[in-house]
């Protein structure tokens, strides 16, 4: 039985936790592949508004199990009030969240080196969360890292204490005002890790290869987005893993050949948290109007995002190197009441007109160039069926379908599980 996976193909927030929330029924296990709390998947329904940060979007349905996969950091501290939060639904977490002993522990100092390493770099910095993942993704490949699998052995306590030193060295290495307090830290670190050791730890890829074995369907729900992975996004405006399908692969110990459908999900306009690039960014009132009426703010630090015209050179690019089999269109209903819509379907760059990404789209270097179409004034939150969008919007999916030569199989128009209008 083949793995259907679920990614962003923008600079991530399209909307992946709506989407799985709303698929879930018709899969046996939601497998989250990478990435760490830095994600914050938005679900809505029932008149709840509710913030996953590290547990699979699939969580809400009994039905379903849900993995964490070995290629996600954990933090245990944000974990335990993760699960806290889930308490109100009686949901039988042990038996439907099982986590990968082979998931890596984001530490306190983990933070504090982030912290460290972001203020060090004045205006230069990356824009990161302070999440502490890319400081733990560090380990990982530094082979120094603490997994899941290590709280089961009597001396973890002695493997922690040597990293944290480890880190404290490279804290005071960066000559930086960063005030902590480790004991506080640590004391609700240790505190959480009680809560994590009460939960179901597997051998994840043992575990998939045998769900897949016996016929269960599978959906790898990635975090982040595809302008965001360590190798294909705009580095160093990045985050620390593989966004992309292939993070699929190595983030779940499922082998390429197992990969069924590729659902990449994007917004019907473009937004970015944090710093780098962003051609087509928006610094006028029609930026400033797709923000509002989307409530464009980070799920998990509660910044501003930035709004732009969507940007087709980037999304191409995306649906390639994931191999996309169908696409989802999130907040068409934001667009409502644009008289004229602007979509980015080429580059100035350098002086010479381009319709692929290049290595360095910083603003230096390249200028959007848009068709324009018309847009439409029609409230699209409470329209039930395609046949009632209004002829502007069935023209602006027909037009980026013929563009991206992908089918768009769902349109969003609302936050609810129930805006959700299948094609």
């Amino acid at each position: 039985m083949a793995v259907d996976l679920l990614l962003g193909l923008q600079w991530g927030d399209e909307g992946k936790g709506k989407i799985v929330d709303v698929l879930t029924k018709n899969y046996d296990i939601i497998a989250r592949f990478q990435g760490g709390p830095n994600a914050g998947h938005t679900l809505e329904f029932d008149g709840i508004k509710h913030v996953l940060h590290t547990i699979p979007s699939g969580i809400f349905h009994k039905n379903a199990i849900n993995v964490v996969g070995n290629g996600v950091v954990i933090d245990p501290v944000i974990f335990k009030k993760e699960i806290d939060n889930l308490k109100k639904f009686n949901l039988d977490i042990k038996t439907i969240l099982l986590i990968s002993r082979k998931a890596h522990l984001i530490l306190p100092t983990h933070r504090l080196l982030d912290a460290a390493s972001e203020a060090a770099k004045g205006k230069a910095k990356i824009g990161s969360t302070l999440k502490g993942i890319g400081p733990t993704y560090m380990d990982k490949t530094g082979r120094n890292g603490m997994r899941v699998g290590d709280l089961e052995l009597d001396d973890w306590k002695e493997k922690y204490r040597s990293l944290a030193n480890k880190h404290e060295a490279m804290i005071n290495f960066y000559d930086v005002d960063i005030q902590y307090d480790l004991a506080e830290l640590e004391a609700d670190f240790f505190m959480a890790v009680k809560v994590l050791k009460e939960l179901t730890f597997i051998d994840s890829e043992e575990y998939l290869y045998q769900a897949q074995k016996a016929g269960k369907k599978i959906l790898a729900e990635g975090a982040q987005g595809s302008l965001l992975d360590i190798d294909f996004g705009t580095y160093p405006f990045v985050t620390s893993s593989n966004t992309t399908a292939a993070g699929a692969c190595t983030g779940l110990g499922i082998a390429p050949n197992q990969i069924g459908g590729v659902k990449g999900i994007f917004k019907a306009y473009t937004t970015r948290v944090g710093s780098g690039p962003f051609p087509t960014e928006l610094f006028d009132e029609d930026g400033e109007t797709m923000g509002r009426v989307g409530n464009e703010f980070g799920a998990t630090t509660g910044r501003p995002r930035r709004c732009g015209w969507l940007d087709l050179v980037a999304l191409k690019y995306a649906v390639r190197i994931n191999g996309v089999t169908e696409l989802m269109m999130m907040k068409g209903d934001v667009l409502s009441g644009f008289k004229k819509l602007k979509v980015c379907t080429a580059y100035n760059y350098k002086g010479k007109k381009i319709e692929h990404l290049p290595f360095n789209i910083e603003a230096e270097n390249v200028t959007p160039i848009y068709t324009e179409m018309d847009g439409w004034a029609e409230d699209l939150t409470k329209m039930e069926t395609e046949a009632q969008f209004p002829k502007a919007l069935k023209e602006y999916i027909a037009f980026l379908e013929k563009e991206l030569e992908i089918p768009i199989k769902i349109v969003s128009v609302g936050p609810d599980r129930t805006q959700t209008i299948h094609r």
